[in-house]
């Protein structure tokens, strides 16, 4: 049997994106602080932040670009980032997020699949983009470098460039349930990076499911270290905190110090992380250099947080510790722990080991992999372990181009499959078991097997190699290649990391390797990692 969201229906409003997010903006919220760059100390208010999207959606319509078309977006965290990324989505075009540690033949790819006519990027990636943006046909002056000299001395428009006439943002018509705001890519449940097509109701939707859980409120701040190219970054960070006028602290990537003392500079109430940066805060000796008494929740996303671990950070820092799940084919949360635990709500705190109820006008089932039964809410403990299936109005439009894999992951009634086994309790609160898929999470990065076995695959001194997830001394997930040598081959196991580590984005890079005499597969030439496993 399905279940239910606990939480009350809300509503969720036929709007754009910036439109539900920046519409009904008051006079007094205009004026608040809304992103800091935290290195520059550089502070936007709404309103300044609202004259940026709209000169940057102008000056794309004064190029042509609106909708039905797509612009890639290349960077880090930055102010610079939030506005373009609404300008894309206010001149009516998609933007299309790009990993900022891709290689330019994984930037490539994705602007070919995606049908991008122009990149944003910064100089600090300029590089690999020029190459991705060659070899695919963009012209050097559709090369946007938001940070870069500008037009006249490189031949690369710069955000002065683009913003500096002011032209006004065109009148769009679309139909927010069907128009794309977003085409960030995922492996989904197997195989190769997809597009993901995410609708302006999709994303309108989930800020609209978390808003009433997270709780979050104008006089919030929060640090903003998740990458806005990524699902989760964009959702919690870009639009569920702007949409509550909070203020976040931009930081462009990780660093312990920087970290801890942004939380201290700016008071900071909220982090979002990912369980890796856990580890640091329940054991590294520079936490207690800090002040970080005004933060009162972090909440953990992108894999799953082991309890012991959330509660020994819940404890070193004194605030609360939750988790929630989701994926970037869900916008992406589907399940979450509200910030005081579900105390107010529900009338009692999810157990850490969970990662709470399923939103708002949302429904969830688990399904026996082997039987296809559904399986019921116990009774008291835990359920049976099946793949949890989810239906809401946050479930991707599907895949761009690719019906085949649509319908494996989408089935006719609409639950989307997750591919990931869990477990209910008698409350409703969902328990990520494992993965029935096969990719690997390292560090909250999707790392595809198959991507990994084709690289390797391409050595010449490789006869065969499959690759699977294991765990570290730490605890982190991290991909074991086994690999089948070339007869007398003198291959190491450092000769195959590098090469493969040539090849692929940094998070991608193999971290172990074990030499086999062959690969065990199935009649139908299918890899038992299962097998591996033990091995």
């Amino acid at each position: 049997m399905s279940f239910a969201s606990p939480f009350p229906e809300v509503d969720i409003p036929s709007q754009s994106v910036y439109d539900y997010l920046f519409g009904d903006i008051s006079d007094a919220d205009a004026e608040r602080v809304a992103l800091i760059d935290a290195k520059s100390g550089r502070q936007t208010t709404y309103r300044e932040m609202i004259g940026r999207i709209d000169a940057f959606a102008g000056a794309l319509a004064g190029r042509g670009i609106g909708v039905g078309d797509v612009v890639g977006l290349l960077s880090p965290n930055s102010s610079g980032f939030a506005v373009a990324f609404h300008g894309i989505l206010r001149s009516g075009a998609t933007a299309t997020t790009i990993n900022a540690l891709f290689t330019a033949k994984d930037i490539a790819k994705q602007l070919t699949d995606s049908t991008a006519k122009m990149l944003v990027t910064v100089t600090p990636l300029l590089a690999p983009a020029k190459e991705a943006a060659a070899a695919v046909g963009i012209a050097d002056t559709d090369i946007v470098v938001l940070d870069g000299d500008g037009l006249e001395a490189s031949g690369h428009p710069n955000a002065a460039d683009l913003m500096g006439p002011g032209l006004p943002p065109a009148d769009v018509d679309f139909a927010p349930s069907t128009h794309l705001a977003v085409l960030p890519y995922s492996s989904g449940t197997t195989g190769n990076p997809k597009g993901v097509m995410l609708t302006h109701r999709n994303l309108v939707a989930n800020v609209a499911q978390i808003r009433p859980l997270h709780g979050m409120v104008a006089n919030d701040v929060i640090l903003a270290v998740l990458p806005f190219f990524h699902i989760y970054g964009m959702t919690v960070l870009l639009n569920a905190a702007l949409h509550a006028r909070a203020r976040l602290v931009i930081m462009p990537s990780f660093d312990l110090g920087d970290f801890l003392g942004n939380i201290a500079e700016h008071k900071c109430t909220i982090a979002f992380i990912a369980p890796p940066v856990a580890v640091a805060l329940a054991k590294h000796p520079l936490i207690d250099e800090y002040d970080l008494s005004t933060l009162n929740t972090v909440m953990s996303g992108a894999a799953p947080l082991d309890a012991d671990l959330g509660h020994a950070v819940s404890k070193r820092l004194g605030c609360r510790v939750v988790q929630g799940y989701g994926m970037s084919e869900l916008s992406p949360v589907s399940h979450i722990t509200p910030f005081d635990g579900g105390q107010r709500q529900m009338a009692m705190i999810a157990p850490l080991s969970s990662v709470g109820w399923t939103v708002s006008n949302a429904a969830s089932k688990l399904i026996n992999p082997e039987t296809g039964d559904e399986i019921g809410l116990p009774a008291e403990g835990l359920s049976e372990t099946g793949e949890l299936w989810f239906k809401g109005p946050n479930v991707m439009a599907g895949y761009l181009g690719n019906d085949e894999a649509t319908k494996e992951t989408i089935d006719d009634d609409g639950w989307l499959h997750t591919g990931d086994l869990a477990q209910v309790d008698a409350n409703g609160c969902v328990y990520i078991v494992d993965r029935l898929k096969e990719l690997i999470k390292y560090k909250g990065y999707q790392v595809p097997p198959a991507e990994l076995e084709a690289v390797l695959l391409s050595h010449p001194s490789i006869a065969d190699a499959a690759v699977i997830g294991v765990n570290d001394d730490e605890g982190e997930e991290v991909p074991k290649a086994f690999v089948v040598k070339q007869s007398d081959s003198p291959l190491t196991e450092d000769e195959v990391i590098e090469f493969v580590a040539g090849q692929v984005a940094p998070y991608k890079k193999v971290r172990q390797v074990q030499f086999i005499d062959a690969i065990p597969k199935s009649a139908s030439g299918k890899i038992l990692r299962k097998d591996l496993r033990g091995t």
